[in-house]
């Protein structure tokens, strides 16, 4: 039996869009998504128009159209929760977090791949985690949080075998980029072998992505690995064969207007002359890269070639010069505050007419909901702590040995520190206030797969579906900083509240006694350690 005329014209504009992306032809392959969604949409078929969203969203990343980027993968995962289709709302939100990244909102970026990791839990689907755990780390990155990043990058690449060859390029590729910011900070530091270490792995990484890259033909993946080498040797002090690298990579992104690669590369190339101690050739090249940068509109890259020709003025003795370029970069930097400001406005407007498409599904949902509550108050009575409303120990109890047997499990207790302090100082309401808020801060940043119990005073347990130790010592960081994020403004002078967490996994199913155990001897050495820290 053959397709319908017209659902076969809108899978073929997807193929071919598909294919244009993957040779790097980025404004061919969106302009054939759009074809495919507008006639998807005049078909009345969902799931080709979600398709053809979800194919803008990525290719406009490449084309500098972050904003229009999250509009349409925001679109998407409103088409695909009306079909349901989880696996897909977790891979557009993938996407969506690269643009919010891009974009300067990378508060907003990780609640979109929370939000991922979820669904990626829920499904048990590898592939999805994979992606999550990747670009989670390239958020993390863009934050300047290099060590956390390689964290989630590294189990990543733990992730990625059995995938394709794209999924490894892009997994080598950013582990790459994030080294060549982790050993410019270790130098900084003075941390030689440490460097040493992070850049060897690195220069392996990037050798294999180069490799990947050149393979698939796709000269944007050349042109950004290329770039990516050429700094990576020239922190190894290989000058000669990073100038040949960053030159390669700035000529394939100008023969196929890549901006953002012929920039970059332009920033690198000074970069290396810095190095090398040739200030006024880096200060040329420089020049050229502001320029380009005004060109282009280019604001957050002009930002940062001000810095940078701050510094060379300055290390050349021209104060005058190095004043000037830092207070641009000032302005600029004042300005993309209030640009992120205006894109968040923008895209609030966007939100508030999905959620509005979404208004009469969610009220009968949560009409639903208010009468299954009613119907199972008492229950939750016996099973509820009543100051927090998370479980308390009993229904723990219950539920951790289902947990167990459904996979991997890892406990996690956490304490507040110091929290008899907080009561004496503030009074005891005060102090249910502080757990109150703490526990939901904990529950907001777990699955519904995952357990948060109230077990006494002012401890908790946590109970993961880790892929591994990584995976569980990287979420329960994220707890405990968002805890440490909290701001107490009802308590005057307002404290700083912290947790310590203690890890331990549960090796088999009846080992839940002992890994508690476990996890409140790893919680005493993150008290005896100093506090505020995860210990497995």
């Amino acid at each position: 039996m053959t397709a319908p005329a017209h659902a076969v014209d809108v899978a073929e504009l997807l193929r071919r869009a598909e294919q244009a992306r993957l040779a790097g032809d980025y404004r061919g392959g969106c302009d054939l998504a759009r074809q495919a969604g507008e006639r998807a949409a005049a078909l009345g078929d969902v799931a080709g128009q979600a398709k053809a969203l979800r194919s803008q969203a990525t290719q406009l990343l490449r084309l500098g159209g972050q904003e229009e980027s999250v509009t349409r993968a925001r679109d998407a995962v409103a088409l695909l929760e009306q079909l349901g289709d989880e696996a897909a709302i977790c891979d557009v939100l993938t996407v969506e977090a690269m643009a919010l990244n891009e974009l300067g909102m990378h508060e907003e970026a990780l609640t979109a791949l929370t939000r991922g990791r979820d669904i990626a839990h829920r499904l048990g689907d590898r592939d999805l985690l994979f992606w999550v755990h990747n670009r989670t780390g390239v958020v993390q990155s863009s934050m300047g949080e290099y060590e956390l990043s390689t964290t989630y990058m590294l189990n990543a690449l733990h992730l990625v075998s059995g995938m394709d060859a794209e999924a490894r390029f892009c997994i080598l590729n950013n582990l790459s980029d994030n080294a060549i910011h982790q050993v410019t900070r270790q130098l900084a530091e003075h941390d030689q072998e440490r460097a040493a270490v992070t850049l060897k792995a690195a220069l392996d990484h990037v050798d294999q992505a180069l490799e990947l890259a050149r393979a698939s033909g796709n000269p944007f993946r050349v042109a950004i690995s290329l770039d990516n080498s050429g700094m990576l040797r020239a922190l190894n002090g290989d000058f000669a064969a990073a100038h040949r690298m960053i030159a390669d990579a700035r000529a394939i992104a100008v023969a196929n207007g890549y901006d953002s690669i012929e920039l970059g590369s332009l920033q690198h190339e000074a970069r290396l002359h810095l190095l090398r101690g040739d200030h006024d050739a880096a200060i040329d090249l420089l020049r050229q890269a502001l320029a380009h940068a005004v060109v282009a509109g280019e604001a957050p890259v002009a930002q940062l070639v001000h810095r940078d020709l701050s510094e060379a003025y300055e290390i050349i003795g021209e104060y005058a010069s190095a004043l000037k370029h830092y207070r641009a970069f000032h302005d600029l930097e004042r300005s993309a505050h209030s640009d992120v400001a205006a894109v968040r406005a923008r895209m609030a407007v966007h939100q508030f007419e999905l959620d509005n498409a979404r208004l009469e599904t969610e009220l009968a949902r949560i009409r639903s909901a208010e009468l299954e509550q009613a119907t199972l108050s008492w229950q939750r009575q016996a099973v509820e702590d009543a100051l927090t409303g998370l479980p308390n120990r009993r229904h723990a109890e219950q539920r951790l040995p289902e947990m167990a047997a459904a996979g991997p499990l890892w406990l996690a207790v956490a304490d507040i520190d110091h929290f008899k302090a907080v009561n004496d100082r503030y009074g005891h309401l005060s102090g249910d206030l502080v757990l109150s808020r703490i526990a939901a801060e904990l529950l907001a940043g777990v699955p519904d797969t995952d357990l948060v119990a109230r077990m006494g005073g002012e401890e908790f347990l946590i109970a993961l579906h880790a892929a591994d130790k990584f995976d569980a010592e990287a979420r329960c960081e994220m707890l405990r900083a968002r805890v440490a994020a909290l701001t107490w403004p009802e308590l005057d002078p307002g404290p700083s509240i912290t947790v310590s967490i203690g890890i331990a996994e549960v090796c088999v199913e009846g080992d839940l006694t002992a890994a508690t155990a476990r996890a409140d001897r790893n919680l005493y050495r993150a008290k005896r350690a100093g506090r505020n820290r995860v210990v497995s």
